[in-house]
């Protein structure tokens, strides 16, 4: 259920920390010591004194909320035995349907980790592909002991925020969503390619996911960002111009077979908030990219 800042701000403390107390994960005690700091005046500084709250916490306290979550792609995850918000997380990014190979390999790091610094890997799936999220686990099992708590404090910054954007609406809003567009451009016309198909995939190793396809409008644009509403996961992608057909479709001989059929862009993504612009300019013989705005 979503719920106004207004309405936070006017509730009892036990009714606050009953609306928003879940998006710590089993740690009710962060909202209610912010209670008393109301009324915030936007859902940023809502969230700010919230993960405050759980960097001005004892160490032992720190430590036994860290131990609080789960094991990414564990037992728990098998046994649906995790907390709502964290089951459809690591749901988003296909954790609870791993293969037993896979599986196997989350198992090994989970122990890895927790055997070096005494609580679970955390990391914000929804900003990460399989592949980021595995990146990740083996770049931050090297980290000494303080600065990977100082990494996963920011994991529960990044995963909280989430939260607290899906559950509280108001002014001020965290910036939490980035965006995936495109743009055709025929250069040999001089004017935007219109009813080009696109395919976007996503990389693992050297496997290709299909996500979605689309069509070019008249600007030569999708009517809607391919990614759009939520995070862009950190990853690899591949953009599939099918080019052969619109100038096909033009009456523009470039051989047969064309000398351009599908054109293939891969790129990789870094910043989950940002804005991706993926354009293309094309001709019968030729295309370009860059990273546009």
């Amino acid at each position: 259920m979503t719920l106004t800042l207004d309405a936070l701000n006017q509730m009892g403390p036990a009714d606050f920390a009953s609306a928003v107390g879940d998006t710590f994960e089993l740690a009710p005690w962060v909202a209610e010591s912010v209670a008393t700091r109301r009324p915030f005046q936007t859902v940023t500084t809502l969230h700010e004194a919230m993960m405050g709250a759980v960097r001005a916490a004892p160490r032992e306290r720190q430590i036994e909320f860290l131990r609080g979550h789960p094991d990414l792609a564990g037992k728990a995850a098998r046994a649906g035995s995790m907390t709502d918000d964290s089951r459809r997380e690591q749901a988003s990014v296909g954790l609870d349907s791993l293969g037993d190979e896979e599986f196997a390999r989350f198992h090994r790091l989970n122990d890895a980790y927790k055997a070096t610094f005494g609580f679970p890997f955390i990391v914000c799936v929804r900003r990460h592909t399989q592949e980021s999220i595995l990146a990740q686990f083996e770049r931050r099992l090297g980290h000494d002991s303080a600065t990977e708590f100082a990494a996963a404090l920011q994991e529960v910054f990044f995963i909280t925020r989430l939260r607290i954007a899906g559950k509280v609406t108001g002014e001020g809003m965290p910036a939490v969503n980035g965006r995936l567009s495109i743009h055709v451009l025929d250069t040999h016309a001089g004017r935007p390619a219109v009813g080009v198909a696109i395919e976007l995939y996503e990389f693992t190793a050297e496997k290709a996911h299909y996500i979605q396809s689309a069509i070019t409008n008249a600007d030569g644009r999708t009517d809607q960002p391919l990614i759009g509403g939520r995070p862009l996961p950190i990853g690899r992608y591949e953009l599939r111009f099918a080019i052969g057909n619109h100038f096909r479709s033009r009456g523009i001989a470039s051989g047969d077979p064309p000398f351009l059929d599908i054109v293939p862009l891969r790129f990789s993504i870094a910043e989950p908030e940002g804005h991706y612009h993926v354009p293309l300019l094309c001709t019968p013989w030729s295309y370009s990219t860059y990273r546009g705005s």
